[in-house]
């Protein structure tokens, strides 16, 4: 696996990214030129509606495709100055559980049904270090004390069909923070949380950074939680990343049309409307995907140059960019 001088503040930074599927039907384009990066210490949010490659990033980073006939074609995943599509997968097993983590969305699929939480917790930390019984033990009982479990010690024997929904999610979460990970990749970990559950979690992850220093690539479709947690965010449609930015910047001022509706999309408290607005019309099929912007058949600021040409990015002064027709003109 190569080493490359990279800037220090950077921890994760994936380059044009393809990740695409072989299906009867054609190639799915889940993730089709991705590019962004996460610093050392950062909360970046990921944000999209379902199906638009948020998940499929997150596993390619990891390289844990979901089927056998996906495949990254193409692209760059650097972390901590290592290419992790050129690591061996010796190499990669080191990596996944202990350095990077992953907090799936579905804690019911993620979890064996015939082994105990404990079991479960403990196993990243049996994989990556010499602890002895006691000593994951004690580490499963601290971590899930760290979640809100209820009474950890008495429940740890116990299995996952023995919780709530939400109890199991953050169960999942457990096994992510147990290794004090560089990286969690937070794949909606709050989807499935009551409100005071949830924000009890998002403080968890922040007590976690400060103390240690981690970063998380907050994946999610609520535009709420990103104003909470994050620090930049990325909006991806289509395996793209259409807009990247300071999140107060994207929030009070979104550029591209696709982030303009989804901010639209977001009820008001104190705003009367007779209607809810949603976005005309339907998400691309990622195996039909022209040439030009994959959201031209929906965006109202639609030029007969979007239809056959992709906009190479535009700064947007602050330090991101934008990819849109409308805006570099």
């Amino acid at each position: 696996m190569s080493d490359v001088t990279r800037s220090s503040e950077t921890l994760l930074e994936v380059v044009d990214l393809r990740t695409f599927i072989n299906t009867r039907q054609g190639v799915l384009k889940a993730v089709d030129g991705a590019s962004f990066t996460v610093r050392r210490g950062e909360t970046v949010g990921l944000v999209g509606e379902s199906g638009s490659g948020k998940t499929m990033t997150c596993l390619s980073v990891m390289r844990l495709l979901p089927v056998a006939s996906a495949e990254i074609v193409a692209g760059e995943v650097w972390f901590d100055g290592k290419n992790l599509l050129e690591a061996s997968e010796a190499e990669m097993r080191r990596v996944r559980g202990r350095d990077i983590a992953l907090i799936m969305q579905d804690a019911l699929a993620a979890l064996s049904p015939v082994l105990s939480i404990g079991e479960q917790v403990g196993e990243p930390l049996r994989h990556h270090f010499s602890y002895s019984d006691a000593d994951v033990r004690s580490r499963v009982i601290e971590v899930l004390d760290a979640v809100k479990i209820p009474r950890p010690s008495e429940r740890l024997d116990e299995y996952p069909h023995q919780f709530s929904g939400g109890m199991r999610q953050r169960i999942v979460a457990a096994m992510g923070l147990g290794t004090s990970p560089s990286l969690m990749l937070a794949d909606e970990p709050t989807t499935a949380l009551d409100v005071t559950i949830q924000a009890q979690f998002i403080m968890l992850i922040r007590e976690v950074q400060e103390s240690t220093g981690m970063s998380v690539l907050w994946v999610t479709h609520d535009l709420g939680v990103v104003a909470q947690t994050c620090d930049r965010v990325n909006v991806m449609y289509a395996g793209r990343i259409v807009e990247s930015g300071e999140v107060r910047r994207i929030l009070k001022r979104p550029l591209h049309p696709y982030t303009i509706a989804l901010m639209e999309s977001v009820p008001s408290i104190g705003t009367k409307r007779e209607k809810l607005y949603q976005i005309p019309g339907q998400a691309p099929d990622l195996r039909n995907l022209g040439a030009g912007c994959p959201f031209y058949a929906r965006c109202p600021a639609r030029m007969d140059i979007c239809e056959n040409e992709f906009p190479s990015a535009t700064d947007d002064g602050a330090g991101g960019f934008v990819h849109c027709w409308a805006v570099s003109q």
